[in-house]
């Protein structure tokens, strides 16, 4: 059953045996983490907009109608406009009743067709769907057939030329991973680092389906969008892998990296740690990054 409370100050049925305690701490409502799915193609990215239609929204929006409260999310990863998640993950916290497989079987009716929770379940209160997270993998997927995308995937692959040289594409890849400072491929947000491990970025092939993986500890604002048309450049012939690696020597956004188009590009999963390291990671990623002294600044 899904209900709340009548009032803020009614007590939890399961604590109403319990007396009241004058001057004792309120305790906190429990947290549950959602895993998420949705096809970015027509929202304006994760982040609440007034006036326009993003993932956060309409979540938001249905759960508080749900549980008749305002709930608020957290999120792993605040993902552009026309970006897709296959596991984006959140978190929010209620005081209302909640049986995660009932709720899961009810948000699948009243959402709409292109966003999904998959999983809710609850979690301790030092989970953090964003400050909790080890690192987050995205897949970037292309596709050489000489007809482009085929009609049914035309919204999350996108067409590229035939004849792409993928080795070289490896090779550029492995010149940025490491913990280096991607200000080159990021844009600029104001007290934002843009230190960044990158700890996979890897291309597949399978028949005319290219797939880039990328994993980091974490990315900022168009990073991954701005690492896969880099590298693709390369693929194509216009670049070479050295100018790549030679990217990693600004400090500021190149304007020789074209950003590949949002919607080939999909948050795949969030790591996260151990229950009884929560706290710690959240700390450690509250920290500001930087890169060590001495550590060069072009991997691989």
């Amino acid at each position: 059953m899904l209900s709340a409370s009548s009032s803020d100050s009614a007590a939890p049925e399961q604590d109403s045996a319990e007396p009241t305690l004058v001057g004792a701490p309120a305790r906190p409502a429990p947290r549950f983490r959602l895993d998420i799915s949705y096809d970015g193609t027509d929202f304006t990215g994760w982040a609440r907009q007034p006036g326009l239609r993003t993932v956060q929204g309409v979540l938001e929006e249905s759960l508080s109608k749900v549980f008749r409260e305002p709930v608020q999310l957290t999120v792993a990863g605040r993902t552009d406009a026309g970006v897709h998640a296959e596991g984006q993950v959140a978190h929010f916290d209620t005081t209302a009743e909640l049986d995660p497989a009932k709720l899961v079987h009810r948000m699948a009716r009243f959402l709409p067709k292109d966003v999904r929770i998959r999983d809710v379940r609850l979690v301790p209160a030092e989970f953090d769907a964003r400050f909790s997270a080890i690192r987050r993998h995205y897949a970037y997927r292309l596709t050489t057939a000489p007809y482009g995308a085929e009609p049914l995937q035309a919204r999350s692959i996108v067409a590229c030329r035939h004849d792409v040289d993928i080795d070289a594409m490896r090779a550029a890849s492995r010149k940025l991973l490491g913990l280096h400072n991607f200000a080159a491929f990021c844009r600029r947000r104001e007290g934002a680092t843009t230190v960044r491990e990158l700890q996979r970025f890897g291309w597949e092939r399978d028949g005319d389906l290219l797939t880039a993986y990328v994993s980091a500890d974490a990315f900022c604002w168009s990073m991954v969008r701005s690492l896969v048309g880099a590298v693709l450049a390369v693929g194509e012939g216009r670049r070479t892998p050295d100018w790549v690696g030679g990217l990693l020597n600004e400090t500021e956004r190149s304007s020789s990296v074209t950003v590949a188009p949002a919607h080939g590009l999909s948050l795949i999963a969030v790591d996260y740690p151990a229950d009884a390291d929560l706290a710690a990671r959240n700390a450690q990623t509250r920290e500001v990054r930087t890169v060590p002294s001495g550590e060069s600044c072009c991997g691989g």
